[in-house]
């Protein structure tokens, strides 16, 4: 029997050859079974959701869990096969802040950028492409690349380094993240056709509102605010500025601004601000008519065209209006990090733009023929004064004035001849009327007769009473602005005088242009010049008028008071 014991361990240490080599198996396939089950739920995973950022960085997460990786990024590429956006996972925010710049698509990157091939190596730096990390980048070995295609278009790189465990990527490990690859670019597609299509549809109502707007009447610098909001909206961009020709032609002036950042109020920021149109990607949008953009603004000229405050990278500038006749443009921005602005959204906004501005164009046509039909209005009502009221109020005068001889009693004469000088200063009031009917008021500055009017009606609260006012002659065309600038200095004076010396209880200022001659009268009925005191009020009052060439006198009023009389001529 113990000859035979050797003998029959044999088929016992087969048996347990042949069971470990099963269990190993086993382990293989229950491994594979939950690495497929693992890939089965980063498809799922990665197709939940539509927002392409979200997608992107789900997609590079995913991948680093199934193969074991300690970091994993996504490279898109740009259109000029540069990478435009590196979404970086399994980085600390310690470690990204010494990263002096994320790669730009150069060695190794840019080999799987010209080449979209997949590339497995064990050691990053044994390669004859390897063009090293930017300063403050982790060391890393293994490494792992995979191209993702959309409709048959590469639009970026998967990268994986350094398996955990010191181990390297193996043929498994890159199956499964071509499986995922193939997943993400179906989930990409996905997102980015729900994202145009959201997209259109904001542009659309956006379209549709800023017409609405206008057309009711609504001022332009609203509908610019309102222009600003939606493309932002569209453009999912973290500012938006409107930026206007400045006075000069030689700047734009930055009027509306759109910001993400709730806290911080939007006239806090850039409103006001002018840049150069010479030199910056706005300027050259606005002189070519057609849209700019840069994936970094800090790579461009333009620089920070606008927002010196926000890091901005992807800057994107689209005229409003067509070429020849660019009303402004509109300036967007996003932060350092984010996806750059598309050709495809850039022409979307163009579009946008365009037909705010021709809504401009037809709202300001429309307040042109209201402004039209107004002047003829008061062109009309001008002649019926001039041709009919004046007339009949002349022949009226004329009338009593035959009559006053017939008068016997003086007081009726003198009741008679009082009636005609009013008759009088009415007619010089009426024609007053007339040449400001006549006289186009420009909306961007007040007309003298009306500034006249706002200091009269100022000094109504301190006299308490209102003064009588007279306007005759053309004062808003045949008055230059200087000689205007003197007059209103010398009425706010005279004004002033009477609220602080006179103590009266009646005010008259009278204003006329006859014969070219400009004449200011103030009187009063309170007690009058003193002949004492002081007189700097005056005396400033008397140069104003000789250095015009004109004269000054202050004498007593009828009745008592004080009578003020100021001429220059206008010639």
């Amino acid at each position: 029997m113990k000859e035979d014991e050797p003998r029959s361990l044999l088929p016992h240490m087969r048996l347990d050859d042949l069971l470990s080599e099963l269990q190993g198996r086993l382990q293989a396939v229950l491994a594979t079974r939950d690495r497929v089950h693992a890939l089965l739920d980063a498809v799922v995973s990665v197709g939940s959701d539509l927002d392409l950022e979200t997608v992107l960085r789900r997609i590079v997460e995913t991948a680093t869990t199934l193969v074991d990786a300690c970091y994993g990024a996504m490279g898109v590429i740009g259109e000029e096969n540069t990478l435009v956006q590196f979404v970086p996972v399994g980085l600390t925010e310690e470690e990204i802040t010494r990263i002096e710049h994320w790669p730009h698509g150069l060695g190794l990157l840019g080999l799987l950028i010209k080449d979209p091939q997949i590339l497995r190596l064990a050691d990053i730096s044994e390669h004859p492409e390897s063009y090293g990390f930017p300063p403050g980048h982790p060391p890393m070995g293994g490494f792992l690349g995979v191209p993702i295609k959309v409709r048959d278009e590469v639009f970026g790189n998967l990268y994986l380094t350094e398996k955990r465990g010191g181990e390297e990527f193996d043929e498994d490990d890159e199956a499964v993240v071509v499986a995922l690859a193939t997943a993400a670019g179906v989930a990409i597609e996905n997102a980015r056709l729900y994202e145009d299509t959201r997209r259109r549809e904001t542009w659309l109502k956006a379209s549709s509102e800023v017409t609405t707007r206008l057309l009711s009447g609504a001022e332009p610098e609203e509908v610019l605010a309102l222009m600003a909001r939606r493309t932002r909206e569209m453009a999912e961009a973290d500012v938006v500025t409107v930026l206007l020709p400045g006075d000069d032609g030689e700047t734009l002036r930055c009027t509306v601004e759109e910001s993400a950042d709730q806290d911080t109020p939007a006239d806090a920021k850039v409103i006001g601000r002018e840049i150069p149109v010479s030199g910056t990607l706005a300027g050259r949008a606005f002189l070519s008519g057609e849209p700019r953009m840069t994936t970094d603004s800090a790579d461009d000229e333009a620089g920070t065209d606008v927002e010196e405050d926000l890091p901005v990278g992807p800057v994107a500038v689209v005229p409003i209006g067509r070429a020849g006749a660019v009303r402004g443009v509109l300036w967007l921005g996003k932060r350092h990090g984010r996806m750059p602005f598309s050709l495809s959204e850039v022409e979307m906004f163009h579009a946008f733009a365009g037909q705010a501005a021709v809504a401009l164009e037809l709202a300001e046509t429309r307040k042109n023929a209201e402004r039209l039909g107004l002047l003829e209005d008061r062109d009309r009502i001008a002649k019926d004064l001039h041709d009919v009221v004046i007339q009949r109020l002349f022949a009226v005068a004329m009338t009593l004035m035959g009559a006053v001889r017939l008068v016997e009693r003086p007081e009726a004469s003198s009741r008679v001849q009082s009636a005609i000088d009013e008759l009088d200063t009415t007619i010089r009031q009426i024609r007053s009327t007339i040449f400001a009917l006549q006289t186009p008021r420009e909306e961007s500055a007040p007309s003298l007769r009306a500034q006249v009017v706002d200091l009269v009606e100022g000094a109504r609260g301190h006299l308490g009473f209102m003064p009588g006012l007279s306007l005759e002659g053309r004062l808003d065309t045949e008055v230059s602005p200087a000689i205007a600038e003197h007059l209103l200095a010398v009425l706010r004076e005279a004004l002033s005088n009477v609220v602080r010396h006179a103590k009266a209880s009646r005010a008259d200022v009278t204003v006329r242009n006859e014969a070219r001659l400009l004449t200011l009268i103030v009187t009063d009925n309170g007690v009058g010049v003193p002949d004492s005191g002081r007189r700097s009020g005056l005396r400033n009052l008397e140069d104003r008028a000789r250095r015009l060439g004109g004269s000054f006198e202050v004498t007593t009023a009828e009745g008592g008071g004080t009578r003020l009389r100021w001429t220059v001529p206008l010639d």
